[in-house]
């Protein structure tokens, strides 16, 4: 017989590259040719096949796939909860020996609060999960874990690896009011100011939608005069004005508000609540006009000092005991007075409603109130003053210089115009004064608003003497008005002819009032 002896170690592992048809995960065995031969050579006999069979010895330790394994749970998680897995591998046989199986373990765990093992492993799979409760962020952030890892399922060789777990935030600690209690005072008639700042604590992590502060005002603003937002930036409540306060109306305000999160509470959780005093302080504010536009209406023939109308203001700051006096602010055409005290307005100057200062028969004027505070508020108040029309203006031609042809005159048409209103406008009158109608003759149409025709009506053809013509109002005169035209034929001289040809007759048109007649010019 021969002894078969090893010449040099056996590596198992390195027998996995051969092709092996008895199972895919195990090494195929060495297969040997050995033949007896003679001392000088000669074959003894026929080869044979020696098969020899590595078996596998437990000389690799498991190895953690990663040096650190990192995870996170939701803190409030319940036992049972399932966190992360680690895995290791080991070169070694896990399907003939259990020189390859690896069981999980955990050594330690940092730090051991609430519990000293608030997590555990499945020795077989790797999964951690809770097994205790009372995980809190804001008492423990962080979980380090000691892992072991061993083959022969547990009794052979060991490594050691870590974890470490997160505890991930949950809107577990309702937002506490510090200080709970706030004075604040505002200017009353300001809108959109901001009136104190409210502050807060929360436990939760920082800039997470569990720690951002919402602001509610639940109590003591029913009129809507204040809101409340977030600063981003410090978490607090800005407290403004909505709307002007009225210190004179309402004085005081004590508001409530209570203060959440941007998401629920994940557990039951008492909202936290301030109180805000704000007190209005008064200020002096201008007079108020009643009502802010006074209408009043008279004749404008009225004389001066007559009283036009009361416009008077009340001081809105009933605590205080202050003066108004008045004053006329825009009186562009110097018509009217007010006295400082009481508010009479009276007229200093003629009034015409036929000013163009005056519109649509309505002349306007600024009244001002001016309190003695201090520093003194100032009230504005418009005065809207109506005026009756009367018949102070005559009538007037629309012409001023009319053109008649010397041999063949034609009929001339004038309109006749007022600057006064219905009834004291048409119809007219016309008449032809100084002995003006022993050569023309005027007409006027059936409404009385024109002059049909001044014509022409001597046997010699046109005369070289002028015409006078009166036109006057039928309307009842508060005083005599009447508007005289004289007219007259002013041919050039170096002009002059019996005929149309070579020049034209000029007639000028000359008002003129009751009291002064003007010599009609001839011309010789």
């Amino acid at each position: 017989g021969g002894t078969l002896l090893l010449a040099g170690a056996v590596e198992r592992r390195s027998l996995m590259v051969w092709p092996c048809s008895f199972h895919a995960d195990l090494p195929p065995p060495l297969q040997l040719l050995s033949h007896a031969v003679s001392e000088n050579g000669k074959p003894l006999e026929e080869p044979m096949d020696i098969i020899v069979t590595v078996t596998d010895q437990n000389d690799n330790k498991p190895q953690f796939t990663q040096e650190v394994f990192r995870g996170s749970v939701m803190e409030g998680a319940t036992p049972g909860t399932s966190v992360m897995e680690v895995t290791a591998t080991d070169a070694d046989d896990a399907l003939e020996s259990y020189n390859g199986v690896v069981a999980y373990s955990i050594v330690s765990q940092v730090p051991a609060e609430p519990e000293k093992q608030m997590f555990a492993i499945n020795r077989g799979t790797g999964v951690i999960s809770v097994i205790a409760s009372g995980l809190d962020r804001e008492r423990v952030q962080e979980y380090t874990l000691v892992l072991e890892a061993t083959d022969l399922d547990g009794k052979g060789l060991t490594t050691r690896g870590s974890a470490v777990i997160k505890i991930d935030d949950a809107n577990d600690n309702a937002p506490q009011f510090s200080p709970s209690v706030y004075m604040a005072e505002v200017a009353e008639n300001e809108a959109d100011v901001e009136v104190t700042r409210l502050s807060v604590t929360d436990m939760d992590e920082a800039g997470s939608t569990a720690w951002r502060a919402v602001y509610t005002i639940v109590q003591g603003d029913e009129g809507g005069f204040f809101r409340i937002s977030t600063d981003s930036e410090s978490n607090e409540g800005i407290l403004e004005t909505a709307k002007s306060l009225d210190f004179e109306a309402k004085n005081q305000f004590v508001l409530q508000v209570a203060v959440t999160n941007q998401v629920p509470f994940a557990v039951k959780l008492p909202t936290s609540i301030a109180t805000v005093t704000v007190n209005v302080r008064d200020v002096n504010e201008a007079p108020i006009f009643y009502p802010p536009v006074k209408t009043a209406e008279v004749s404008e023939d009225i004389p001066l000092g007559h009283e036009v109308t009361v416009y008077t203001a009340q001081d809105p700051d009933k605590m205080r005991s202050q003066k108004i006096k008045y004053f006329m602010e825009n009186d562009r055409a110097g018509w009217l007075a007010i006295h400082p005290e009481s508010g009479l307005i009276t007229t200093r100057a003629a009034l015409d409603r036929e000013s163009y200062l005056v519109k649509n028969n309505t002349y306007e004027a600024v009244v001002l109130a001016v309190d003695d505070g201090s520093p003194p508020a100032t009230g504005t108040g418009t005065l809207l003053l109506t005026l009756w029309d009367v018949n102070d203006n005559g009538p007037e031609l629309e012409r001023q210089e009319v053109t008649v042809c010397n041999t063949e005159p034609e009929t001339q048409h004038l309109r006749i115009l007022d600057k006064d209103q219905p009834p004291n406008t048409s119809p007219f009158r016309a008449k032809l004064t100084n002995n003006s109608d022993e050569n023309w003759a005027v007409e006027m149409d059936a409404q009385g608003e024109r002059c049909l025709g001044v014509s022409c009506v001597g046997r010699q053809g046109p005369s070289r003497r002028g015409f006078s013509l009166s036109a006057s109002s039928t309307a009842p005169l508060l005083r005599v008005v009447e508007d005289l035209l004289s007219l007259f034929l002013r041919p050039p001289s170096a002009l002059w002819r019996h005929g149309c040809a070579g020049g034209q007759l000029s007639a000028s048109v000359i008002i003129c009032t009751p009291c002064f007649s003007p010599m009609i010019p001839q011309r010789d």
